[in-house]
């Protein structure tokens, strides 16, 4: 067979050729040059075994806070913190959790997207004696920190008794009774060393005599090995006058909280600083616990001063005094004052008159970057008389515009998101909100979030809700999906909260009252959160386009 040879300048040219396709190859290789969507993803819910509320707050549910990324809750005294089950988790954007392998029992069975209920076959035992981190993965890695704090209640009840120091580091108790008290022939009542749900050895209320330490053996309800406590029990030589306690003013009452001799019930009286009358706090408002007691004055007036005094067994205390905080109005509740100025779309309006300061403020700026203002002022009032403020979702030709207003300020513009700074400073502890209000619902046809999916062809529903908080700023809320940021009526810092939610037609104005549930009878709110909306899901852009909200004659009820 003949060779065939191919000339040099062939040679050449394919080479040539053999380049360009490489170099055309190397230019088009596939590489990641579009960036992954950001996709946040948040713990919506997160519960575990043995979770309670709070010492000082009666609400249950883990505190969650998207914008640190952190969750904080309770549990009592019958689990062991070291193999805490999880029992709900629940994440947005269907996240991957991958938790800490170092907490869990099983880092393998532990699930791998949220649940309501772990399966038969999981493991969501974790450590939480310190606090756990979670990543949530979408796109990117979100570090969420859950800390578990357990309460276990160790009360001490002796007849006698004026006060006690417990000790869990060092597992000694000391006791003081009344001066006089026969230390050797003592009655306990109670002696929880262990919890409510522990054992102690041998059983407190057959022990008589404490002229000397008396040791117990107790055992917490998860553990079986016991540990020592020691108990001293002394004669407190500091007098059998009433103590005055602490008292916190509120508007139009008060709360005293002190210190008793078990077994005995305080009188406690008060009466305007000028008064000669003295009123006597009714047995039903004050109660006792062991050692403790706590009295509720009522029927008080704003920025009053009283005087109160205790008395127990005949013998009265000294008299101190208290001014009540003032009975703070709301403005412009009548929604009567407005103004407006041209806007791209057609009129941005105002819920303030023109040159004065601002205390509402809608989402109006944001509604007319595509659109006309769809929180705006009507003649047709609950009283007949004046203006009211009215309330639409609309279409806005991207996405959904839920009417709305609220206590706080439209910070600005992101895109077609809004960002909003909620509540206004406030001092004041009013107890209900009042209103007048009329809404027509419509089936929600506007859904932006397939996970909101489930909410198709049912009735809108209106949200109205206020609250007292106490922090050293506004809330910031975010509406942009890879950011958001809403209010959370769990977060820590509010005092007290109320809310009403309706998806109904109600045709003609009724007058409502949301009561505030106060969460706290000892601290003092600096900001006042007040928020309507005609689309309770209008921060995701889901709702019905005929919905609207008619509003009016909104005041603070103080009794």
């Amino acid at each position: 067979m003949k060779r065939q040879t191919i000339p040099m300048r062939k040679n050449l040219a394919y080479a040539g050729l053999l380049a360009l396709l490489l170099t055309a190859a190397q230019s088009c290789k596939i590489e990641n040059d579009i960036p992954y969507p950001t996709v946040v993803s948040d713990i919506e819910a997160f519960e575990v075994e043995g979770q309670c509320a709070s010492p000082d707050n009666g609400n249950t549910a883990a505190t969650i806070n998207t914008a640190n990324r952190t969750v904080s809750l309770y549990v009592d005294d019958t689990v062991d913190l070291t193999q805490l089950r999880v029992t709900r988790f629940n994440v947005s954007n269907d996240a991957t959790i991958r938790p800490d392998t170092a907490a869990c029992a099983d880092p393998a069975l532990f699930p791998s997207h949220g649940f309501d209920a772990p399966d038969n076959l999981a493991d969501t035992r974790v450590d939480f004696s310190q606090p756990v981190n979670f990543v949530l993965h979408t796109y990117q890695d979100y570090v969420w920190t859950v800390s578990v704090t357990q309460i276990i209640e160790r009360t001490i009840d002796i007849a006698g008794q004026t006060r006690a120091v417990v000790d869990p580091e060092t597992r000694t108790a000391i006791v003081y009774v009344a001066a006089g008290q026969d230390r050797s022939n003592l009655q306990v009542n109670r002696m929880d060393l262990g919890g409510a749900s522990g054992t102690v050895t041998p059983d407190p209320t057959t022990v008589h005599d404490f002229t000397s330490p008396r040791t117990f053996q107790v055992t917490l309800g998860w553990e079986d090995t016991p540990c020592e406590w020691t108990v001293f029990v002394y004669n407190d030589e500091e007098g059998s006058t009433p103590a005055a306690g602490d008292l916190f003013p509120m508007t139009t009452r008060a709360f005293l909280n002190g210190n008793i001799e078990s077994g005995k019930t305080p009188v406690v009286e008060y009466c305007e600083a000028q008064a000669a009358q003295w009123t006597q706090v009714p047995a039903e408002n004050i109660s006792v616990n062991g050692t403790q007691y706590t009295a509720q004055l009522t029927g008080l007036s704003g920025s009053t001063t009283y005087r109160y005094r205790v008395t127990v067994d005949g013998v009265t205390g000294a008299e101190h005094s208290f001014t009540t905080a003032p009975a703070t109005p709301l403005p412009n509740g009548s929604f009567d004052d407005w103004s407006s100025e041209p806007a791209n779309n057609g009129t941005l309006w105002y819920p303030w008159a023109a040159g004065d300061e601002s205390f509402w403020d809608t989402g109006n700026k944001g509604a007319t970057t595509i659109g006309d203002s769809n929180t705006i002022p009507t003649t047709d009032t609950g009283t007949g008389s004046g203006q009211a403020a009215m309330l639409q979702s609309k279409w806005a030709v991207l996405k959904l515009a839920s009417g709305n207003i609220f206590a706080g300020s439209y910070v600005k513009t992101d895109g077609t998101n809004g960002i909003l700074s909620f509540g206004r400073p406030f001092e004041g502890f009013p107890t209900t909100l009042r209103l007048q209000y009329k809404y027509v619902t419509s089936p929600i046809t506007r859904i932006a979030e397939d996970a909101l999916s489930y909410l198709r062809d049912r009735p809108d529903s209106c949200h109205i809700y206020v609250a007292l908080a106490n922090r050293s700023q506004p809330y910031e809320i975010r509406t942009r999906p890879s950011e958001r940021q809403l209010f959370n009526k769990n977060d820590p810092d509010i005092i007290a909260y109320g809310e009403f939610i309706c998806g109904q037609n109600v045709p003609t104005y009724q007058t409502l009252d949301i009561p505030l549930e106060y969460r706290y009878n000892n601290r003092t709110p600096n900001l006042l959160v007040i928020v309507a909306t005609a689309s309770k899901y209008g921060d995701y852009f889901v709702g019905g386009d005929a919905t609207t909200l008619w509003l009016d004659e909104l005041e603070l009820v103080y009794e």
